[in-house]
């Protein structure tokens, strides 16, 4: 069974749940961990890849988009709106509006929330899925953590 994580934000700014994101990126790559980011389609991985090389001045992540290619490194971050690969099946961070089909197949997945409507309403209809499933659900309210 995975590990499940909501991260509540309280701004309501796609960029700074974007930002979010490449943190808890970072600190899976400085942790060794494999990671894949799935998003909804190719517009959000190719504005997450960009971001990804300037979100931290002096911070380098190896990342790239997922296109059915492996990179050589096992600790490359993959972005992607496909599943992922069978070797990117450690930490999921799930910037899409769905559940993932395999998600029981994950040791981890993080989701991250902005304070927006439609973004908190798919994030419930996730919730529930993994707590039918009965997976274990850890929520942490950013708005009262300094980032």
């Amino acid at each position: 069974m995975p590990e499940i994580s909501f991260y509540l934000l309280a701004s309501g700014s796609l960029h700074e749940r974007d930002v979010f994101a490449c943190k808890l990126i970072e600190k899976a790559y400085r942790s060794g961990v494999a990671c894949y980011v799935l998003t909804d389609h190719a517009e959000q991985s190719q504005r997450l890849d960009d971001l990804l090389w300037t979100f931290r001045a002096g911070s380098f992540i190896p990342h790239q988009i997922y296109d059915g290619q492996l990179p050589e490194a096992a600790t490359v971050t993959l972005i992607g709106h496909s599943p992922a690969p069978q070797g990117w099946r450690h930490t999921l961070i799930n910037l899409s509006t769905h559940c993932p089909d395999d998600f029981l197949q994950w040791a981890r997945i993080l989701e991250i929330l902005d304070n927006n409507e439609a973004t908190k309403a798919a994030a419930r209809q996730r919730y529930r899925q993994y707590q039918q499933a009965g997976v274990s659900i850890t929520t942490h309210n950013m708005a009262d953590v300094r980032q």
